[in-house]
């Protein structure tokens, strides 16, 4: 008799992954900018901004972390009161969600965003009952980068590396998964592209959200009876 393997948890990225939230992120963030009195760059220039710590953004824009603080003071009085909502559900996500659910997995938001912005933005469209846990930042810089809230998320739940897959769309979530042994299904619809999940060593990578269940499942071995090697599903 074959057993399943216990790797079912999928930690999900918010930001890219989920949802496309560019127009509030890069509007927000011109607009701190600008408070600033430093011009602010065409909103394509922008798309970088979005994954990585707009602490650690804001620093590299204003060549230096003075500065930085206040400028992230400005874009979340921005963010949290507009912002936030102007984004929208990538086409195929919540099928991806609910299809993975069905499956047993059991899926937790692991987003360097802070989690009163996510909390809010998963309950504005409808996606927060896909969760088993809501994970993110401090507002105090706590849990930014994501090795570091992975590994929060782990003790908390009581969770195995070993049982965990990561799911998101820039080369932070890869390295931050990656820290803990956790391979990662790389989202080529979001904000890092092939080039950059490639090299940062995804472990697969899915033009789609429709995709992700099935490369999900082939993370998801059955151990065979002794003498037996393993096979993929």
């Amino acid at each position: 008799m074959t057993i399943a393997s216990p790797r079912n948890v999928l930690f999900v990225d918010l930001d890219g992954t989920l949802t496309d939230p560019a127009g509030g992120i890069v509007g927000c963030f011109r607009f701190a900018l600008a408070a600033m009195g430093r011009p602010a760059p065409p909103d394509a220039d922008l798309r970088w901004i979005i994954g990585p710590s707009l602490r650690q953004s804001f620093a590299e824009m204003l060549d230096g972390a003075d500065g930085a603080e206040e400028a992230l003071a400005v874009y979340r009085s921005c963010y949290g009161s507009t912002g936030l909502f102007e984004a929208f559900v990538y086409d195929g996500a919540r099928e991806a969600l609910a299809r993975l659910k069905e499956s047993g997995a059991r899926l937790f938001l692991c987003t360097s965003k802070p989690a009163v912005h996510a909390r809010r933005i998963l309950d504005r469209f409808g996606l927060a009952g896909s969760f088993d846990g809501i994970y993110g930042a401090e507002l105090d810089g706590r849990f930014e980068d994501k090795g570091d809230l992975i590994a929060h998320i782990l003790a908390a739940e009581g969770l195995d590396p070993g049982d965990c897959v990561m799911w998101g769309d820039r080369r932070q979530d890869v390295a931050g998964a990656g820290r803990h042994a956790i391979p990662t299904i790389g989202a080529l619809w979001g904000f890092g592209g092939e080039k950059e999940l490639g090299a940062a060593g995804a472990a697969v990578l899915c033009a789609a959200p429709a995709e992700v269940p099935a490369a999900f499942g082939r993370f998801r071995r059955e151990v065979a009876p002794a003498g037996r090697p393993p096979r993929d599903r």
